[in-house]
């Protein structure tokens, strides 16, 4: 499996293989596993999934440390991908992470329907 680089491969590829509603219930779980208030419909539109999952992450770094670590565990972001990112502006970081948890949640989901 070759992983999308950019937001909009994602979508595309997710959209293409019809997998995007079990995408936003992946995630959704896995919110509910890290006790994170969040959820999301799953007709909601890809743009306003990140850009309201971007917010809540810079709402984790910002006030939430913890729980912004243990979101990251539980979805299963890879810790070096997470040290490469630079961490000067935060608001930069939690766009970067918000789509290695959606790359991350796009993972699993493809895993399940192809296995």
């Amino acid at each position: 499996m070759q992983l999308p680089t950019n937001f909009e491969d994602l979508i595309e590829e997710v959209n293409g293989s019809k997998l995007y509603k079990r995408l936003v219930l992946q995630l959704n779980k896995d919110l509910l596993y890290a006790n994170i208030d969040l959820g999301f419909d799953d007709e909601v539109l890809p743009t306003s999934l990140k850009l309201i999952l971007q917010e809540e992450i810079y709402n984790l770094i910002q006030n939430k440390f913890s729980d912004y670590l243990n979101l990251l565990y539980i979805v299963d972001v890879s810790e070096a991908k997470v040290r490469n990112l630079e961490s000067d502006d935060t608001a930069k970081l939690s766009e970067d992470i918000t789509f290695l948890i959606l790359q991350r949640e796009w993972q699993k989901v493809w895993y399940k329907a192809n296995y």
